[in-house]
């Protein structure tokens, strides 16, 4: 079974806020006390992080739902809930996080230690402290915390490389990889022995280094689903230059250049902009017969089918990652191309400037209302059951004051419109009671 995750959907859930509490001073020599109840506390965000030392979203197979702490409910004598501790959830570099009911992109992590709020703690109730007026300076009324943000979203991991080896299965991206750096894929003659992508850190003999990734073979079709090239095609779009393997020996039957053409474009149907990132092309197994006269023809059918006469040539390098031949030449000119290549921004067409409207909206009420089979109404609406979970039941002037917050918002009014009559009952959530005219 292969221990690699690049795609996960998980659960987040925000603390609850603490709720707020009714109480009153009782000292013996304090006259006329008042109210003393203190604000509950906030709830914890749930946060992502940013943790260098991952290369997989495997820590996520088992464990799909996050949950924040609750804040401290409020206390006697004034004093408030404690607010609760923030819940990070470890993430590799390189993940994109979106919602998963909407599609819309929330983040993309790529610097270590990086943070991403994906789901907001509710606040803390107040208490009957704050409630008091000269009016009713001892209110028996206090709210409960507000819920913690809910929601699902999806992960999905594109490694972070500067140079990612493509082409078809056992053309030696594997054994490059091996050569090249100290990672250690595992290698086989035979087709899909790559079943996951490979980094290593390359080094070159004056210094400089950078990321390279061996991808899972590509075939005709990958793009469409065919072999495992749709699974892996996403880990190619962080890469600024890739490396465009070729068995130039043709030993499995197949024509060097026909490879070249059949593999990008299969780059050019995942993402067109693919294409705009420089290539080199890599003529490996240079050691074997006919390699050399493969590559002669190879050279004259890339001129022949060159659409701006005017263009660079593509870079060849012709290597045996066997022998080790060239190998140098070629990390010289890798390293030379990242030089002069910019990053390539995955979704600067999915940030929205923020901007200022002028104009008319109309007011969304704020609630919705059903009928039942059994001529139960039924209010249902965001901001109503918000307003429902943050009150307490437990003090008739909470109550009271629940019943003033529907009435400003329409509720009685509409009702009315829809036929409810003296004794009907009404239902928000698990809770029901009689409208009254």
């Amino acid at each position: 079974m292969s221990m690699f995750l690049d795609q996960v959907t998980i659960d987040v859930k925000a603390g609850k806020g603490g709720d707020g509490m009714v109480a009153f001073r009782r000292e013996k020599y304090v006259p006329d006390g008042g109210p003393a109840g203190g604000d509950g506390g906030r709830g914890g965000d749930v946060i992502l992080v940013v943790e260098e030392g991952l290369r997989t979203l495997m820590d996520f197979r088992f464990n799909r739902h996050f949950r924040a702490t609750p804040g401290e409910n409020g206390m006697s004598k004034g004093m408030h809930g404690r607010g609760a501790e923030d819940t990070y959830v470890k993430v590799p570099p390189g993940t994109t996080v979106r919602d998963a009911e909407t599609g819309v992109l929330i983040g993309d992590l790529i610097e270590n230690g990086q943070e991403l709020r994906v789901a907001k703690g509710g606040r803390g109730g107040r208490g009957n402290i704050r409630f008091a007026s000269p009016r009713n300076p001892a209110p028996e009324i206090a709210e409960n915390g507000e819920p913690g943000q809910e929601r699902k979203i999806e992960l999905e991991l594109k490694v972070l490389a500067d140079v990612g080896l493509v082409g078809f299965p056992s053309v030696g991206k594997s054994t490059i990889l091996s050569v090249i750096s100290s990672a250690r894929p595992k290698i086989g003659a035979y087709h899909f022995t790559t079943l996951v992508p490979n980094l290593g850190m390359v080094t070159t003999n004056d210094g400089r280094s950078f990321v390279a990734a061996d991808l899972p073979g590509l075939i005709e079709g990958a793009s469409q689903g065919v072999g495992l090239g749709t699974q892996f095609l996403r880990h190619i779009e962080r890469t600024r230059v890739i490396l465009h393997v070729i068995d130039m020996s043709g030993m499995e039957g197949r024509d060097p250049y026909e490879d070249y053409v059949a593999i990008n474009k299969e780059l050019g149907s995942h993402n067109l902009r693919l294409l705009e990132r420089p290539q080199i092309i890599v003529a490996n197994k240079m050691d074997m017969p006919e390699s050399e006269e493969n590559l002669v023809k190879f050279k004259e059918q890339l001129a022949k089918d060159k659409e701006d006469e005017f263009a660079d040539d593509l870079p060849i390098f012709a290597i045996s990652a066997i022998t080790k031949q060239g190998m140098d030449n070629l990390l010289s000119a890798t390293a030379d191309l990242l030089e002069t290549t910019p990053e390539f921004p995955l979704y600067e067409e999915e940030i929205e400037e923020e901007t200022v409207q002028y104009g008319f909206q109309s007011e969304d009420p704020g609630f919705t209302i059903t009928r039942d089979p059994d001529t139960t109404w039924v209010l249902s609406g965001e901001k109503l059951e918000k307003l429902f979970k943050m009150t307490n039941f437990d003090h008739d002037e909470t109550v009271m004051r629940f019943a003033r917050q529907l009435r400003a918002m329409g509720v009685d009014e509409a009702l009315r419109a829809r036929g409810a009559k003296d004794g009907d009952i009404v239902r928000i959530d698990k809770y029901e009671f009689e409208f009254v005219e």
